[in-house]
């Protein structure tokens, strides 16, 4: 599903944004509300996640947008530093569906994105599956089959081999991992990564006669390449 993700904090919408892509998501970030009116049509998004502290209009406005401007049954979450119950009721009085209090947790932000896609989209199936070849990614459950075969993964490396294969071909930084896997731990040693990498090549058998090779981009980070045409 296409989900816009609107904040004036880069930081956070990058966060965001990877949190939702690795769970199988089509996420664009933008940085004030007329950007994304601007884009809207073009762009046919299906959910808007937005903070509710914005320099530019007010979260109650924002909403009242999204109403009726954009589509009258847009699932609408908002993301606030503000834990007072009188805060939260504005919100939801408002017009919004439902509501995340900072930090952001991955895990949470991606349980409570679901839940309101599947509740406006009868049709949209929760346990969408991606394929990459007889790589199988089943994103709600995090399960994932190769060649029909179930493959055991814990959540980190589930997350991990998905944004791998998302970003087929293309370099991805220790950084751009660490922000993606591990957002709100600043602090995880650099060996605990190269571990995850290490557990999914050997699990998911990304060698080259697998048609996938995971190989490590020396002084930068780790890049997924399809080395042989295997279907799919």
């Amino acid at each position: 599903m296409r989900i816009a993700v609107l904040d004036d904090d880069k930081t956070q919408s990058a966060l965001v944004c990877a949190a939702l892509s690795a769970a199988g998501h089509d996420c664009e970030a933008f940085g004030h509300s007329k950007a994304l009116l601007a884009q809207w049509q073009a762009a046919r998004f299906d959910m808007l996640v937005f903070h509710w502290q914005l320099a530019d209009r007010g979260g109650a406005e924002i909403v009242r947008l999204a109403r009726s401007r954009l589509a009258p049954a847009l699932p609408v979450l908002f993301i606030t530093a503000r834990a007072a119950e009188d805060d939260i009721l504005a919100g939801l009085a408002a017009g919004a569906d439902d509501y995340i209090i900072k930090p952001v947790r991955r895990g949470e932000l991606v349980t409570r994105v679901q839940a309101l896609l599947r509740q406006a989209y009868p049709a949209y199936q929760a346990s969408e599956q991606i394929r990459f070849g007889s790589y199988v990614f089943a994103v709600r459950m995090a399960k994932l089959t190769v060649a029909g075969k179930a493959v055991e993964l814990t959540q980190k490396e589930f997350d991990l081999a998905l944004l791998f294969f998302r970003h087929l071909g293309h370099p991805l930084s220790r950084a751009t991992i660490l922000e993606a896997i591990w957002p709100q731990d600043d602090q995880m040693a650099s060996r605990t990564l190269d571990t995850h990498v290490s557990r999914v090549r050997s699990k998911l058998g990304l060698k080259p006669e697998q048609g996938f090779r995971l190989a490590t981009v020396y002084s930068y980070g780790y890049r997924l390449d399809k080395t042989a045409d295997i279907g799919g």
